[in-house]
């Protein structure tokens, strides 16, 4: 049985930390509303090592992978990726803003990461997320939903439900049923 996840001052207690500094404070940070659902890999479709951790930090070694030479001036975080194992790393406090959304809209409000916390799993759009990943995804939800009210289940999305057209992730493998029946 995995233990409580549990936050306090924007921070999980007791789980990894990888600093980014690809971060600004919260316009309100009261206006914590929701959650979105994300997935990464880097290179595309490949899994492991700590190339997420170097994106996500503005480390990232543009002669790894020609893949990563064309994404090295972006500066993008998540507060937290989920790995294939179901290992947690977080990068920004819950009460900051990540740059995770874009360009994006919930509900006619733009502007999504100032209100939204962006959660990354570790896929792509061509297999399956581990149980692993939705175990400890549920575990942080549930944290989350107690220590940010103001996001209830109707206000977890996914990216390319704020960003249509632009983005497809967490993609057709993500289990919306699963995870929704798991979070009420």
């Amino acid at each position: 049985m995995q233990k409580t996840l549990k936050i306090e001052n924007g921070w999980l207690v007791d789980q990894k930390r990888v600093l980014s500094p690809h971060f600004d404070p919260r316009p309100i940070i009261d206006d914590i509303s929701l959650l979105v659902i994300h997935y990464i890999s880097l290179p595309p479709d490949e899994f492991g090592g700590d190339f997420v951790d170097q994106f996500f930090q503005g480390k990232l070694d543009p002669t790894q992978h020609s893949y990563f030479a064309e994404i090295k001036d972006l500066r993008v975080s998540a507060h937290c990726f989920i790995n294939r194992e179901g290992k947690l790393t977080q990068y920004v406090n819950f009460n900051d803003m990540a740059w995770h959304a874009g360009l994006s809209s919930f509900q006619g409000r733009e502007k999504c990461n100032q209100f939204s916390i962006g959660i990354e799993l570790e896929g792509s759009n061509n297999q399956p997320f581990t149980v692993e990943q939705y175990q400890t995804l549920i575990q942080l939800t549930h944290a989350i939903l107690q220590t940010y009210p103001k996001i209830t289940p109707d206000r977890i999305v996914g990216h390319s439900d704020i960003a249509p057209g632009r983005k497809i992730d967490p993609g057709q493998y993500f289990d919306w049923e699963y995870y929704r029946s798991q979070i009420k």
